[in-house]
C-alpha cells in the first residue's frame, strides 16, 4: 500500500509539473541568454545581443554604426563581432532549441483514445478505451533532470562560442593593426630602395659606380618592391579575416584601424596558481563535468527501467444496446522474454565511462595550455621588451652615427644607405615581437576561462541596411 500510495503521489506531481511548465520555452530561453550575456559580460566586459527583431537589429546597427565611425580598439573590435557576427546568432538559436527540448521533457505521451461501434443483427455494441503510458509519468521528474542538465550544458556551449569568438577577434585585431603597421614600413623601405637604385645607374652612368654594386641596389631594389606587395596582401588579408569575425560586408568593411600597435606594459602581469584557475573557471571543464554529471543520471534510468519497456494504464468502457454498460480497466506491458535490457544498460555504462575519461583528458589539456600561454606571455614579452629597449636604440645610435659620419664626409652616401638598409631586419622583427606579445597577452586571458584555439569558423554576414547597399566589397 505505501508503495502505492508513494507512486500516486508521483504521478500527481508530474502531472502538476506539467501543467505548470507547459508553455515555458520561450522565456527559459530568454534567461539563458541572460544567463549567458552576464557570465561573458563579468570575464570580458562585453555583451552580446540576440537579434530576434527588427527592433533589435536597428539597436544594434546604431551601435555598430557609432563603433564603426572611429578608429577600432582591440575592445571595440570585440564588441562589434558580439553584435553582428551571424553564426554566433545562429548558435544563439541553440538556447532556444535547447529550451523547448526542456519543456517538452515535462511532458508525457499524449493518451491514447480508441471508438469502436459495432453491429450484429438489432444489437449495436459501442467500445470506447482512453488509455495513457504510465511508466512516463513515473519517470517524468528523472528524465527532466537529464534534460536540465543537457540544457545547461547548451548554455556553456554556448558561452563558449561567445568568448571564443572574442578571443579569435581580439587576435585577429592585433594582426591586422601590425600587418598595416609593416605595410607602411616596407612601403618607407622601397621609396629608400628606389632612391638608392636611382643614385646608383646616374653614378654608374658617370663612371662612378662598379657594376657589381649598380646590381646590388638593383636587387635590393627589386626585392624592396616584392616585399611591399607581398606585405599588402598579408595586410589585407588580415583586415578581410578581421572583417569576417566582425560579420562585416560592403561599405562597413572601410572600417579604421590604429596606426600602430599599443606599447608595451611597463611590466609584465602576475598571474597565481593559474592551473588552479583553469580548471576551476573553464567552460570546456563546466562543459564535461555537465555531460558526466547528465549520463550518470541516465545511467541510472536505464537500469531502473531496463525490464519495462512499454506499461500502460487504460480505462475501457464497452456499451451494447441489449445489456447493461461494461466498465473496467486494461495494463499491458512488454514481457522481457528475448531482451532483458542489458545491452542497453551495459552502452549507457561505456558511455558514462567514455564521459568521465574526456573529462580527465579536457583537465590535462587545460592545465598544458595554461602553462603554454604563460610561459608564451612571459617569453614573448621579454622578446619585445628586449627588441624596444636594446636593438632598436642602439640601431638608431648607430644611424645617428652613420649621419655624423656623412655630414663630416668620412663615409659615402651609399654607406649610409647601406646602413639603413641593415636597419630594415631589426625594426620588422622588433615589430613582430610586439604583435606576438598582444596575441600572447590575450591568450593568457582566455586559456583560462574557454579554449583559445576553440571555437567557430569567421563567419556571418552584417545587417542589410540600405547604407550598405546590398551590395558586397
Amino acid at each position: 500500500m505505501m508503495n502505492q500510495a508513494n507512486t500516486m503521489r508521483r504521478l500527481a506531481a508530474s502531472v502538476a509539473l506539467v501543467a505548470l511548465l507547459g508553455a515555458c520555452a520561450g522565456p527559459i530561453a530568454n534567461s539563458a541568454f541572460e544567463e549567458v550575456a552576464s557570465a561573458t559580460e563579468q570575464r570580458i566586459g562585453k555583451k552580446p545581443v540576440w537579434i530576434k527583431s527588427a527592433e533589435d537589429e536597428a539597436k544594434v546597427r546604431k551601435t555598430i554604426d557609432e563603433l564603426l565611425g572611429k578608429p577600432l580598439s582591440a575592445d571595440d573590435a570585440v564588441q562589434v563581432a558580439l553584435l553582428n557576427n551571424r553564426r554566433l546568432q545562429s548558435n544563439f538559436s541553440e538556447l532556444g532549441i535547447g529550451a523547448a527540448d526542456l519543456t517538452s521533457s515535462w511532458r508525457p505521451e499524449n493518451p491514447g483514445f480508441s471508438f469502436a461501434r459495432l453491429r450484429r443483427g438489432q444489437d449495436i455494441e459501442i467500445e470506447r478505451s482512453i488509455g495513457i503510458d504510465a511508466l512516463s509519468l513515473l519517470v517524468l521528474p528523472m528524465t527532466a533532470s537529464i534534460e536540465s542538465r543537457r540544457f545547461e550544458r547548451t548554455k556553456l556551449n554556448t558561452a563558449t562560442e561567445v568568448l571564443s569568438l572574442a578571443a579569435q577577434t581580439k587576435r585577429a585585431w592585433y594582426e591586422a593593426v601590425a600587418a598595416e603597421q609593416t605595410a607602411k614600413y616596407v612601403a618607407q623601405v622601397r621609396e629608400t630602395a628606389e632612391t638608392q637604385a636611382e643614385l646608383a645607374r646616374r653614378m654608374r652612368s658617370v663612371g662612378n659606380w662598379n657594376t657589381l654594386d649598380y646590381i646590388r641596389e638593383q636587387i635590393f631594389y627589386a626585392d624592396a618592391r616584392a616585399r611591399l606587395a607581398k606585405s599588402r596582401v598579408m595586410a589585407t588579408a588580415a583586415r578581410e579575416r578581421l572583417g569576417r569575425l566582425m560579420g562585416l560586408w560592403g561599405k562597413d568593411m572601410a572600417y579604421k584601424l590604429p596606426d600602430r600597435l599599443p606599447v608595451l606594459p611597463g611590466s609584465p602581469r602576475s598571474v597565481e596558481n593559474i592551473e588552479a584557475k583553469a580548471i576551476a573557471e573553464r567552460l570546456d571543464i563546466q562543459m564535461a563535468k555537465a555531460d558526466v554529471s547528465a549520463l550518470q543520471k541516465s545511467y541510472g534510468l536505464t537500469n531502473a527501467t531496463r525490464f519495462v519497456n512499454v506499461l500502460e494504464v487504460g480505462f475501457q468502457r464497452n456499451s451494447e444496446s441489449s445489456a447493461k454498460d461494461q466498465t473496467g480497466y486494461e495494463i499491458s506491458f512488454q514481457v522481457p522474454l528475448f531482451d532483458f535490457g542489458d545491452a542497453k544498460a551495459t552502452k549507457a555504462e561505456q558511455y558514462y565511462l567514455q564521459a568521465v575519461h574526456r573529462l580527465a583528458d579536457t583537465a590535462v589539456n587545460a592545465r598544458s595550455a595554461a602553462r603554454e600561454a604563460w610561459l608564451g606571455y612571459q617569453t614573448n614579452y621579454e622578446l619585445a621588451k628586449h627588441y624596444q629597449d636594446e636593438i632598436i636604440p642602439l640601431r638608431q645610435k648607430a644611424s645617428e652615427e652613420m649621419v655624423l659620419r656623412y655630414n663630416g664626409m668620412l663615409i659615402s652616401v651609399f654607406e649610409l644607405l647601406s646602413d639603413a638598409r641593415d636597419q630594415i631586419a631589426d625594426v620588422t622583427a622588433a615589430l613582430e615581437a610586439q604583435r606576438d606579445f598582444w596575441i600572447a597577452d590575450t591568450d593568457l586571458t582566455f586559456v583560462t576561462i574557454a579554449p583559445v584555439e576553440a571555437g567557430m569558423p569567421a563567419g556571418g554576414g552584417a545587417i542589410a541596411t540600405a547604407r550598405n547597399g546590398g551590395g558586397g566589397h
